[in-house]
């Protein structure tokens, strides 16, 4: 998969190290920022990822700030935009599954990078379901319109 990953400057130091893994498992990486630990503003990053993946260039992207919360309602601003915040991997695994997320956000203050991992590949091995989701999809899509 080719990702797009941003943060601010809470997200700085878990960034590489989830760029590092995300190579480990072959897949391409953009950064997006922040390049330094100045403080800084994270709805510039979320809104800048979510541009990138709204418009195509990338499959998927993954966000980082102190909780992911703020990171993710920007990135969430974005037309068609479904990205999700998450401190634990099932959510993160369902959310693609059931919601068909395509940014997954969490928090360098909240969590580990070894959990971060585990979130991240849960994230990234599950797929969308379709079915009786796919409605539920649409009708998100349907509010953003």
């Amino acid at each position: 998969m080719k990702l797009a990953i941003g943060n601010d400057h809470v997200g700085f130091e878990l960034k590489p190290i989830i760029i590092d893994y995300l190579k480990e498992l072959g897949h391409e990486v953009e950064d997006f920022g922040a390049y330094s630990a100045e403080r800084t503003d994270y709805p510039r990053y979320g809104k800048k990822v979510a541009e990138e993946v709204a418009l195509g260039n990338f499959d998927g992207g993954i966000l980082i700030c102190g909780t992911g919360v703020g990171i993710s309602i920007s990135a969430n601003k974005v037309k068609g935009i479904r990205a999700v915040v998450c401190s634990e991997p099932y959510s993160a695994k369902l959310s693609k599954e059931h919601n068909n997320t395509n940014i997954l956000a969490f928090g360098s203050r909240v969590i580990g990078s070894e959990l971060a991992k585990m979130i991240v590949k849960e994230w990234l091995e599950a797929t969308f379901e379709g079915g009786r989701h796919e409605k539920r999809v649409e009708m998100i899509q349907q509010i953003e319109n």
